[in-house]
């Protein structure tokens, strides 16, 4: 995308910003799409026209105009309409998910997704293009003219129909140049963050299965675990009980006061049972999809009354043996992660067995190293928490700019 939209370095800083004609609507008129925007049904056997790749549904990212992935000709598809370096690609099955991307090759693309080009760039600034089919008005008109209860899709007819007020091509330079360079700083924010899960997911398998001089120890050996059931003579003062749930586990790292936990019913009390305490691990024990078993959560602050909730597993660990926060980062390893995945069980749900969790085997190093590995961990963990925070606030800050000038 580089090579053919201005970069972030061609910006000049300019003090005087609120004078400038680019915050000027009175030349802007209003148009349908379809008088600006072409619908481009090209197609062609992707063999013969010596394209390499294809382009699905799957393969367009919601809220990112860029392709990371997509499939191989070679490999076999039934696509046959083309898109073109810079053509906007456009999903029209489930508008709601807000697939839009640049294509940055020429590539074939499945029926679900549109292929959108200006009529005329005089007019239209291609740069332009995806920013306006990324805007809520637009996404917002896609949703309401779709069609199907399972798969509802939009049709151009619709889309041609949407109306919006066009500013003259230099204002539309210069609204380009401003949203091209936060998707910049945005796509930046991407890499560093994947660049830091990667190394952190690198930093915990080599950890854990580099430890070679301590003995196996069963995670039964070292912790009480216990699952929800019912035990009353653990039930606090029922007028305030709370429930730690497996969304909130799911959502959180670290369980605090500061999540907003259910209130537990009677009727839950009666099926409900450990109160939790700092230190305690949480791990969800079934799901719809055998990754998510065994997605751990750490309670890193005391709670008042607060239970634990439906399809986790409490994990109580000896903590003259063993740190919690090294318990946790365990359980994020690819070790932890193999070993629960083969022992989930089901069709359409799958479960682990509390004797699946208590034989859950490992190699534990003195407290001192677990506690030195921990910090290390925790380091690292702090700077995703930074990246995809800040990374967000970047999202946030292109979309309010995308819907400041497409909004009306």
């Amino acid at each position: 995308m580089t090579q053919i939209l201005t970069s972030l370095q061609t910006l000049i800083p300019n003090t005087n910003f609120a004078d400038l004609p680019l915050f000027d609507r009175t030349g802007w008129k209003r148009v349908r799409f379809s008088d600006v925007v072409e619908n481009c049904a090209e197609t062609c056997n992707p063999e013969e026209a010596d394209l390499e790749r294809f382009i699905a549904m799957e393969h367009l990212e919601p809220g990112s105009l860029h392709i990371r992935s997509w499939g191989n000709v070679a490999d076999g598809t039934t696509f046959t309409r083309r898109c073109r370096t810079g053509q906007v690609l456009f999903g029209k099955r489930r508008a709601y998910q807000r697939k839009v991307a640049v294509a940055e090759f020429d590539a074939v693309v499945s029926g679900d997704i549109y292929v959108f080009a200006p009529k005329d760039s005089e007019r239209l600034l291609p740069e332009l293009l995806p920013f306006l089919c990324m805007s809520e008005r637009f996404f917002q008109h896609a949703v309401g003219t779709s069609a199907g209860s399972l798969s509802p899709r939009t049709n151009w007819s619709s889309l041609a129909t949407f109306e919006f007020d066009l500013p003259p091509l230099d204002q539309q330079r210069r609204i380009a140049d401003i949203l091209w360079a936060i998707d910049e700083v945005l796509v930046r924010y991407k890499i560093s963050l994947l660049t830091a899960e990667t190394n952190l997911s690198v930093s915990l398998a080599s950890h854990f299965n580099g430890i070679n001089n301590e003995k196996n120890t069963s995670l039964g050996e070292i912790s009480d675990i216990r699952l929800s059931g019912v035990d009353k003579k653990s039930i606090p003062n029922e007028n305030a009980v709370k429930l730690c749930n497996y969304v909130d586990v799911y959502r959180n790292r670290y369980i605090t006061e500061e999540i907003q936990f259910m209130a537990a019913t009677a009727k839950i009390l009666e099926r409900t049972r450990f109160e939790l305490r700092a230190g305690d691990i949480l791990i969800t024990k079934d799901s719809e999809d055998p990754s998510d078993i065994a997605v751990p959560a750490l309670v890193s602050s005391d709670l008042n009354n607060v239970l634990c909730g439906y399809h986790l597993a409490m994990i109580r660990p000896d903590t003259s043996l063993v740190d919690p926060k090294y318990l946790l980062f365990l359980f994020r390893s690819s070790i932890a992660k193999s070993y629960f995945a083969s022992r989930a069980k089901g069709i359409t749900r799958f479960a682990i067995s509390l004797g699946d969790i208590r034989d859950f085997q490992f190699r534990l190093p003195p407290k001192d190293v677990q506690r030195r590995k921990s910090n290390e961990f925790y380091e690292a963990e702090t700077l995703i928490n930074y990246l995809s925070k800040h990374g967000a606030v970047v999202k946030t800050i292109m979309m309010l700019v995308i819907n400041n000038y497409f909004g009306e």
